[in-house]
């Protein structure tokens, strides 16, 4: 090696020797004829300096700029007194430049290598290689393999086998759209990009390998937004022989033993755990953020006799009505702030918000008037409110109304601060005992909440048997698009059969989820015809895996952690794209290479498809 050690490696025990150090110009300054560089590379800076006494050395000095590439021999030594940076690790040393070479100049960049880069992301992507210079990219790429290490680290450590699966599958769709890959050998026909490794490590499992796991990349052709991309990576853990609470344990364990290895970080186990209803019901999500408190409350049963027809005429049609209480801090709340909070749930399909401010002499709202003294008392109770809180209420379906109070609730918790002042910093929950189907009004048709794969929490066949019959009719849509009978899994929860499955979640974000699988082929048979899967179309699809399971499959289960999303809450960051080396864009382009780009007509007769031919935007209209 060229270098001695990095840059960001010495301190006061390497005064005296004389080493070398190669990195990149980050800045140079000229104070009083003694030039100062200060040198990068990924483990830090450290300060260089060249005097006017070594003529032709300063010369070459002068003609440095920022980002060049050097070498540069010298002896290490205590800054003058005054002079120490504290903050930075090298801050009470320099190095006096013997000898300079410079490897490679630099053009002037298109942003400035900083902390602090005031550059669009689209420039930043486009120049990426740049960015990931920039210290705090680097730190998350560090962090990033950090953690990978130690999880790897631990799980070899518990007998876990990491084996890899293809990338070029088979196209199963029952989640996002597959990206589909043309095969030469056989014209007509497409691989699959794997949306997870699901079906191949549950095959494992029948191998025998009773421990698998993978960190492995996925794919996913969906809308995106901050925390997705088209390819992102998971840690994909399967056991044999296994229950909820086995999966649970180990995951702890494991999430435990690497984040104190790569962050030094102790985090207390077990978890808590809360059943999905108990989410939904207090937080109005499936991944609540525990880090304040601001709890949802059902007071159905008072608005049912009040004259306030919005409450009354929604309980009357099976709808509830719920709300949240918080502090009007510094009085933030004005009658034009509380009347834009409409639009924070109207994305739900609510078609209101209404409001009650209780104050020292009563009640401050547009619908005080339609409650007795009574009601409003009841209310007040129920809500815990005190003078100087504000309660807000939207009265719909529950389907309507748990989503857009949980939205609401995050929203709130922001806009008063309350999660830096009332929890800790992480905040780590199992949710469990989800319903096992959801209502698609896309679809009309029962689709898995999880995937078709799950285990179904019953007693025994002939209660799902029972669901079965009563909801594979061809009942009547509601205004919701939901059958009228069974309606979604909120607006009749309690008719639909739960799961073994459970999600782990982080500050409000669902860091992974996971299930015992079904492990005998006539239930995963009854599983598909009752998500609308024919026999036929069943055995096209997932033929292999129900081929398997006649071979002595185990009773298995596992889970799948998203490391982008993990990395980046442990960082700080609001988008995985700040975690990942080379991010798409919002909307799935890269900037850096172009892509996704046409390719040549040679390419595409060889793959046996015909040219798409592409109409100008003017030529639609």
């Amino acid at each position: 090696m060229k270098r001695t050690k990095y840059c960001g490696a010495f301190c006061v025990k390497d005064i005296g020797q004389k080493v070398t150090v190669c990195g990149w110009v980050h800045s140079r300054r000229d104070h009083g004829g003694v030039l100062f560089v200060d040198l990068r590379d990924r483990e830090g800076v450290v300060q260089l300096v060249f005097k006017p006494e070594f003529n032709e050395l300063f010369k070459q000095a002068e003609g440095l700029h920022s980002e060049y590439v050097v070498s540069v021999t010298g002896t290490v030594g205590k800054r003058p007194e005054g002079t120490a940076n504290p903050k930075l690790p090298t801050g009470e040393i320099e190095i006096i430049a013997e000898t300079l070479e410079i490897l490679n100049t630099s053009d002037p960049l298109p942003f400035e290598i900083s902390e602090f880069s005031n550059a669009g992301e689209e420039l930043r992507l486009k120049y990426r290689y740049l960015d990931l210079r920039r210290p705090q990219l680097k730190e998350n790429m560090i962090f990033r393999n950090k953690l990978s290490q130690a999880i790897r680290k631990h799980l070899a450590s518990e007998g876990f086998v990491d084996i890899e699966t293809p990338f070029l599958t088979k196209s199963t769709p029952e989640g996002a759209r597959d990206f589909l890959v043309p095969s030469r050998l056989n014209p007509g026909t497409f691989y699959a990009l794997p949306q997870s490794p699901q079906l191949f490590k549950q095959l494992l499992m029948v191998s025998g390998f009773d421990k698998y796991y993978q960190i492995v990349r996925c794919f996913r052709d969906e809308d995106l937004r901050a925390d997705r991309q088209p390819e992102f990576t998971q840690v994909d853990i399967e056991m044999s022989f296994v229950e909820p609470d086995d999966v649970i344990a180990m995951v702890e364990k494991m999430l435990s033993a690497a984040l104190k290895e790569a962050a030094g970080l102790e985090i207390k186990t077990p978890f808590k755990r809360i059943c999905y209803d108990e989410a939904i019901g207090r937080y109005g999500s499936d991944k609540p953020d525990l880090r304040f408190a601001l709890e949802l409350v059902n007071i159905s049963d008072i608005a049912k006799t009040v004259k306030f027809k919005v409450f009354s005429d929604t309980v009357a049609n099976k709808g509830i009505v719920c709300g949240i209480c918080c502090k009007d801090d510094k009085e933030k709340f004005s009658r034009q702030k509380l009347e834009s909070l409409k639009e924070v749930v109207a994305p739900f399909g609510a078609r209101g918000l209404a409001w009650i401010k209780v104050t020292e002499s009563g009640f401050d709202s547009p619908i005080a008037k339609f409650f007795t003294p009574e009601e409003l008392a009841e209310i007040k109770k129920r809500f815990n409110a005190q003078p100087g809180t504000v309660i807000f209420f939207v009265a719909d379906k529950p389907a309507v109304t748990y989503p857009a109070l949980g939205c609401l609730r995050t929203y709130l918790a922001k806009e008063l601060n309350l999660i830096g002042t009332e929890g800790g910093k992480y905040e780590f929950l199992w949710v469990v005992k989800f319903p096992l189907l959801e209502w698609s009004g896309d679809n009309k048709r029962w689709v898995s909440m999880h995937h078709p794969f799950t285990m179904p929490d019953i007693k025994d066949m002939a209660e799902l048997d029972q669901f079965t019959q009563q909801g594979n009719g061809d009942s009547p849509q509601t205004e919701h698009g939901a059958k009228s009978k069974l309606s979604t899994s909120l607006d009749n929860a309690g008719a639909v059969p739960k799961a073994l499955a459970y999600d782990i979640v982080l500050n409000g974000t669902e860091l992974g989820g996971g299930s015992i699988r079904i492990h005998k082929k006539e239930l995963q048979e009854k599983i598909f015809k009752l998500l609308g899967i024919s026999d036929e179309e069943a055995r096209d699809r997932f033929g292999f895996l129900l081929e398997a399971l006649k071979f002595g499959a185990p009773p298995h289960g596992g889970i799948a952690l998203g490391l982008d999303r993990f990395v980046a809450l442990l960082n700080g960051e609001e988008s995985i794209r700040d975690v990942i080396a080379f991010p798409k864009t919002q909307k799935g382009s890269c900037p850096l290479t172009g892509g996704p780009d046409r390719v040549a007509p040679k390419q595409l007769k060889e793959l046996s498809i015909l040219p798409m031919e592409i109409v100008p935007a003017e030529k639609k209209q």
